[in-house]
C-alpha cells in the first residue's frame, strides 16, 4: 500500500526547516455579550507589537458590535498568530450546537496599510497550521470537559479560566 504513497503528499520544500512557537494566554476579550479567551501565538524570538495587539482587540470587539462577526451569546477563544515576520491571524473560535467550534479568520500583514480582513474563502482551503492546531487540541480537551460536566456556572467559569501556555 504504502507503494501508491510515491509523488503524493510531497509538499514540503527542501528548505524548510520546522522550529517551534510559543502560544501564551492574555486577558481575555469580555465583550457586552461574548466571551472570548486571547492566545498569542509566536515563536519564541518574537514578540507581537502592543499596538498591533490592541488594534486586534479592537477590532475583534468592532466587528461583534457591528454585527458582522455574529459571536452574540458565544463562548471561545481567539488565536491572534503571528506568521512570519509581518503577518497576522486572528482565529476567532466559539463553540456552538453542543459540541461545534466555528471559526471566523481575519489576516493583517504589517507591511501594508490598513487594519484586519476576512481571509478569503475558496473550495479547498487552509484551515490552520500546525502550530494553531496545538492550541485548539487544548480547548478542544477543556470544551471536552466543560462538556462531561454539571454545565452550571462554575464548569463555565473553570473553562474560562483554564487557559494553555506552552510550546506548540
Amino acid at each position: 500500500m504504502t507503494d501508491r504513497l510515491d509523488g503524493i503528499g510531497d509538499v514540503v520544500g527542501d528548505g524548510y526547516r520546522h522550529v517551534d512557537k510559543h502560544a501564551s494566554p492574555d486577558a481575555p476579550l469580555v465583550l457586552p455579550d461574548a466571551y472570548l479567551k486571547w492566545y498569542r501565538l509566536c515563536r519564541a524570538d518574537q514578540v507581537v507589537e502592543p499596538g498591533i495587539a490592541e488594534e486586534a482587540r479592537g477590532f475583534v470587539g468592532a466587528e461583534a458590535a457591528a454585527g458582522r462577526l455574529p459571536i452574540s451569546g458565544d463562548l471561545g477563544f481567539v488565536i491572534h498568530h503571528l506568521s512570519g515576520e509581518h503577518v497576522h491571524l486572528l482565529l476567532v473560535c466559539t463553540w456552538r450546537g453542543d459540541n461545534e467550534m466555528w471559526e471566523t479568520v481575519y489576516v493583517r500583514d504589517a507591511r501594508r496599510p490598513g487594519t484586519f480582513a476576512l481571509m478569503p474563502q475558496t473550495t479547498h482551503r487552509g484551515v490552520m497550521c500546525v502550530w494553531e492546531v496545538g492550541v485548539v487540541a487544548y480547548e478542544h480537551r477543556a470544551w471536552t470537559r466543560y462538556l462531561r460536566s454539571a454545565r452550571d456556572p462554575a464548569a463555565k467559569r473553570r473553562y474560562a479560566e483554564t487557559v494553555f501556555t506552552g510550546q506548540v
